[in-house]
């Protein structure tokens, strides 16, 4: 440091001790040395050495001395001790130094932020999510005090300790790495998801893994008529996790698609999830929207969103996915005579007119519908029977591996031949014999049936 800034003469904090050097002038004549980095202002405070021990450990004290600005949460020293305790170490010395490298990362916000400027809100910490490099999520809860992941508070009294590379805040815990759960329980927005949760779905929700929530807050589960309860419960917090990690921006690029939660349907068939971007805002399923994107914790990743996604129907994701709406259409105000929309959406069987799930659905796109002239309703509700198997769900796995005879509702069959031509995953003759039919998507599936996508329409054999 150089001659100016020794003599120079600043106020020191609470926890920024002023160390006293002797001159060489005279035997009165005393200079002020004046931390000024958060490393410095660390190692000059009794109260962190702890910390400053672990910052050096973890081969981190240059990064705090040196340029940039950062906040950083700085746990106490009973705030380690309890930490160790807790996880059966020692010292700091028996911590992994990549573990104690994360965990004091997750102190550590980019940027300065006094107590004032921070919101109720999930932040960023410098942390970094195993395998991805996604900066992990810390959620900041001023409703009473500031409190960090629901763990931490941050002591107002040893707050906003100015440095000349950021900011310290004292807190009285060191707040752990996150796990999904951490993250949910953490915000009270979704106590009602939270409290629904069995003890085993909050162990696989705080365990090691790659998984995706899509979290509802609690206005969405008021929104519902009704919360399930038991096995149903379970499912449809089910039909909310991907066993995968997917982002915003992963489903923005892609535009629409279709994945697999973990909820099952017939046959323990994973149901599968519709997701589509409408106006730049990703949508699952046609009725819920993500409000809060990209939750990061160290075994997954949450978006809130705006309603429950309960189990879905054969008729759920035709009405989602606008490359069915013509076949919607045709459903719906074309065939007012038969409750087709009303028997698609059955989840029970033992109905008298024999029409049960689960239901194997054909279901042809728009340009299918475009490529014939849609005929009168009496026909059309026949042509639309042709499309449907009922009593059966039956996903492509589950076909013949040469040629599949497949009874409709019409009467007549469809027969499915494996492997398909001109790049159809299997081709398909109609009751009126064409065979020039694809089937260019499978087993989209839902809570009450599957659905195959067909490039033409079927016809029956109406002579």
């Amino acid at each position: 440091m150089n001659a100016l800034k020794i003599l120079k003469k600043l106020s020191l904090s609470l926890l920024a001790v002023t160390f006293l050097v002797s001159c060489d002038l005279d035997d009165d004549n005393t200079v002020t040395f004046t931390p000024e980095t958060i490393a410095e202002i660390a190692q000059a405070s009794p109260g962190l050495t702890t910390l400053v021990q672990a910052l050096q450990r973890a081969n981190l004290v240059g990064t705090l001395d040196g340029s940039g600005q950062f906040t950083v949460f700085a746990p106490t020293n009973t705030a380690f001790d309890a930490f160790l305790t807790a996880n059966n170490f020692n010292s700091i010395n028996d911590v992994p130094v990549d573990v104690l490298t994360q965990v004091l990362l997750n102190h550590v916000i980019d940027g300065e932020f006094p107590s004032s400027s921070l919101s109720t809100s999930y932040i960023k910490t410098l942390a970094t999510q195993e395998g991805t490099g996604l900066n992990l999520s810390m959620f900041v809860d001023l409703s009473s005090g500031v409190t960090l992941n629901g763990v931490s508070n941050v002591d107002l009294n040893n707050a906003n300790i100015d440095a000349t590379n950021g900011i310290i805040h004292v807190v009285d815990a060191v707040i752990g790495l996150p796990t999904i759960t951490t993250l949910a329980t953490a915000n009270s927005n979704f106590s009602t998801l939270t409290g629904a949760l069995t003890p085993d779905l909050v162990t696989v929700l705080s365990s090691p893994g790659t998984l995706t929530v899509l979290a509802p807050d609690n206005n969405a589960f008021s929104n519902l008529p009704a919360i399930p309860s038991g096995d149903a419960l379970v499912n449809t917090l089910l039909n909310h996790v991907i066993g995968d990690i997917v982002q915003a921006s992963d489903i923005i690029g892609t535009g629409a698609g279709y994945t697999n939660t973990l909820a099952t349907g017939p046959n323990d068939e994973n149901i599968s999830l519709y997701y589509r971007v409408v106006e730049g805002e990703v949508m699952f399923n046609g009725m819920s929207m993500v409000t809060a994107p990209d939750v990061v914790a160290t075994n997954g990743i949450i978006h809130g969103i705006s309603e429950v996604i309960t189990i879905p129907t054969v008729v759920t994701f035709a009405l989602a996915d606008p490359n069915f709406s013509t076949l919607v259409s045709a459903l719906t105000t074309l065939t007012p005579g038969t409750p087709f929309e009303q028997v698609l959406a059955r989840t029970e069987g033992g109905n008298g007119d024999m029409l049960n799930p689960p239901f194997t659905v054909f279901a042809p796109v728009n340009d299918a519908f475009a490529a014939i002239t849609v005929p009168e309703e009496s026909v059309l509700t026949q042509v639309l029977l042709h499309h449907v198997v009922g009593g059966a769900n039956v996903q492509s796995g589950d076909l013949d591996p040469s040629q599949t005879v497949a009874p409709t509702l019409q009467g007549q069959s469809l027969t499915i031949n494996l492997p398909g031509t001109n790049g159809n995953i299997a081709d398909v003759t109609d009751g009126a014999e064409n065979s020039d039919i694809g089937i260019v998507a499978v087993d989209v599936q839902a809570g009450n049936g599957v659905i195959h996508v067909l490039n033409k329409v079927a016809l029956p054999n109406l002579d």
